[in-house]
């Protein structure tokens, strides 16, 4: 008998107290008032109940990749956290130790700093530095002070607590705390391993790339960029060459990066290709001229529509004699009209080339830097179902050494196909 008034269940039928010895005699019965093992059905034993516990543990495909997306969610959120932390701590570090130290001293200035209001917070980051130095966790002796050890809430708190001391340095307090708020959101998902939305993180992107222009992390806005170098990018860019996305189609590239994104403030921009229908087809001809006469230099190299080299490509993807051919002359009439109706067509220039086409690439070059749009020819795959490369060009942010990348690689080969083409009138 149990504490609760409840029995427990009876044992096997070799021991006493078993099924046997049940009231009314009924084998497999259960007192009333016991408390049952087996959980499942009418019917079922403990080992199929078993069974289906341990069923439940497995995680399917789906399961798998849902946890895969939460945890390079978190990972991108958590490099934009540590990167506001750091970045947070440095300027509360430059702003308030020149005041704090030469009275308080090295060690306890920030618990001077916080004063009375943060005495609890500031007391628990010194017990876990002391922690951390008796197990030897402090590998950098430049972490080895009670700043490293506030979170971003308390340097937060600090900031504000002595904003007259920030003001000079800073226009806008309620941008940084706006700003902090909504990272705020985003630290709490990725401390507790919670899912963490497409949403959420893209705001916190967002907000960190803010929050670093306003704090000085970075030359001008990287939010000013087409495509913004993110922090990821930073960290592991140089694993890649310039290859900053792969997408297994154009049709997934142009939910991630829009015509207008890609073209839109161009200063200068080279095509090559069969029929350029990423461009000529998602990129109107009124468009076109505008963003000529802003002073864009245009060259567009397409495939002769009457070599042979069409009439092979329309063999390897089954279409009908001629359909390919009319397609691409279709495309090139059209980059004729918008090229007639500017003032001054020298800058829009449009050329036809013999070659066999091994790529197709869109150059894209604006103020600050550029972007390239790569994608090979597959023999039975039309250009809007072959995987696309975007390659980050050279200008102001890059980390990467633009000798070494692709981008400079489809630089060249357009050029040389370019001087072995033939102007189209």
């Amino acid at each position: 008998m149990s504490s609760g008034g409840l029995e427990l269940p009876p044992g096997d039928s070799g021991h006493e107290g078993g099924p046997a010895d049940a009231p009314g005699g009924v084998p497999g019965a259960v007192a009333a008032g016991a408390v049952s093992l087996a959980g499942g059905p009418e019917g079922t034993g403990a080992t199929d109940t078993a069974l289906r516990a341990g069923a439940e543990l497995d995680w399917g495909a789906e399961a798998w990749s849902e946890v895969r997306t939460r945890a390079q969610r978190a990972g991108r959120a958590y490099i934009w956290l540590n990167l506001i932390e750091q970045r947070l701590r440095s300027v509360v570090g430059a702003v308030l130790r020149p005041i704090y130290e030469p009275v308080h001293g090295e060690d306890d200035w920030v618990v001077a700093a916080a004063g009375p209001a943060g005495q609890e917070w500031v007391q628990r980051a010194v017990a876990v530095r002391e922690v951390s130095r008796r197990k030897g966790y402090l590998l950098d002796t430049a972490d080895d002070n009670v700043l490293s050890f506030l979170t971003l809430p308390q340097l937060r708190e600090l900031m504000v607590q002595h904003w007259p001391c920030f003001e000079p340095y800073f226009d806008d307090r309620r941008e940084i705390e706006l700003a902090l708020d909504e990272l705020e959101v985003t630290r709490n998902v990725v401390s507790r391993n919670r899912a963490l939305s497409r949403a959420v993180l893209e705001q916190a992107e967002r907000a960190s790339a803010r929050l670093l222009e306003v704090l000085g992390g970075g030359a001008g806005s990287p939010s000013a960029d087409r495509l913004p170098i993110d922090a990821v990018e930073e960290l592991v860019g140089d694993r890649y060459a310039d290859v900053i996305s792969v997408h297994p189609d154009r049709v997934r590239l142009q939910r991630q990066l829009p015509a207008e994104d890609l073209f839109g403030g161009a200063r200068r921009l080279d095509a090559i290709g069969i029929g350029l229908n990423l461009l000529v087809q998602n990129f109107s001809g009124r468009r076109l001229v505008r963003l000529t006469e802003a002073g864009c230099r245009v060259r567009l190299l397409f495939l002769n529509p009457a070599s042979s080299a069409v009439k092979r490509r329309e063999r390897e993807l089954g279409l009908r004699k001629g359909e390919l051919s009319r397609s691409v002359e279709m495309n090139i009439l059209h980059v004729r009209r918008v090229r007639a109706g500017l003032r001054d067509p020298s800058g829009f220039e449009i050329h036809v080339f013999d070659e066999t086409p091994r790529f197709t690439a869109y150059l894209v070059e604006g103020e600050s830097s550029g972007i390239a749009v790569v994608q090979t020819y597959l023999r039975r795959a039309r250009g809007m179902e072959a995987p696309v490369l975007v390659l980050r060009g050279g200008g102001r942010g890059v980390p990467k050494d633009a000798d070494h990348g692709l981008f400079t690689t489809y630089r060249e080969e357009f050029e040389s196909v370019w001087d072995d083409s033939r102007p189209v009138s």
